[in-house]
């Protein structure tokens, strides 16, 4: 029997936590199944990736996502069919609606780049830069209805080194990014996850 955990995710550029993740599913046997993979964009670059990795996938477009909850119905939808246990945002540019988090309750992962609560939005790290902060880092959280509130699931801090151009702070990000991401799912497949009455989520 496959005990690998199945992920469907969510892309709209490049795609590079998608790569990361199927290169740690190949080199590091991370126990997860990548069954399908949806992008808001159909130049993404991040579904060469995916079709190059064997992947089933999806290109939307604006048009589609003029009706949002019409929208998240049909990746939901995809979703489910293709038998996915937890949604992974990777990149995703486009907030979900209350459609797709009550097909997915709690087990929809967002990656956003900066230690929450500090630097909401879809500018974070040139937000971190522009404040010159010292330590900024990396968050992975349950999303939920509000935008980059949900329950946190780890984080992992990042220095931001003197004389460093906003492009470093990025490119030190990312690799952050790729370390964390697969860190968290063999978490979550290995059964080393939990949340609390309190929505305080656990790793052991």
């Amino acid at each position: 029997m496959d005990s690998r955990l199945k992920i469907g995710v969510l892309l709209s550029g490049s795609g590079t936590n998608l790569q990361a993740i199927i290169d740690a599913i190949a080199k590091d046997a991370l126990p997860v199944e990548i069954v399908h993979v949806v992008s808001s964009r159909p130049d993404a670059y991040g579904i060469e990736r995916a079709k190059a990795a064997g992947l089933s996938c999806t290109a939307l477009n604006r048009e589609v996502y003029a009706d949002a909850h019409a929208a998240d119905e049909r990746i939901a939808r995809e979703m489910k069919e293709a038998g996915v246990e937890y949604v992974v945002m990777a990149g995703y540019m486009r907030k979900l609606t209350p459609v797709m988090l009550s097909a997915f309750p709690d087990r929809v992962l967002n990656l956003h780049p900066a230690l929450l609560p500090s630097f909401k939005g879809a500018h974070a790290i040139a937000d971190a830069y522009a404040a010159g902060v010292k330590v900024t880092g990396v968050t992975v959280h349950l999303a939920n209805e509000d935008y980059d509130k949900g329950p946190i699931v780890a984080q992992r801090a990042v220095e931001v080194r003197e004389g460093w151009s906003i492009d470093d702070l990025e490119a030190a990000i990312h690799e952050v990014e790729h370390a964390l991401y697969p860190q968290v799912l063999r978490a979550i497949a290995e059964g080393r996850m939990t949340m609390d009455d309190n929505r305080i989520v656990h790793i052991f």
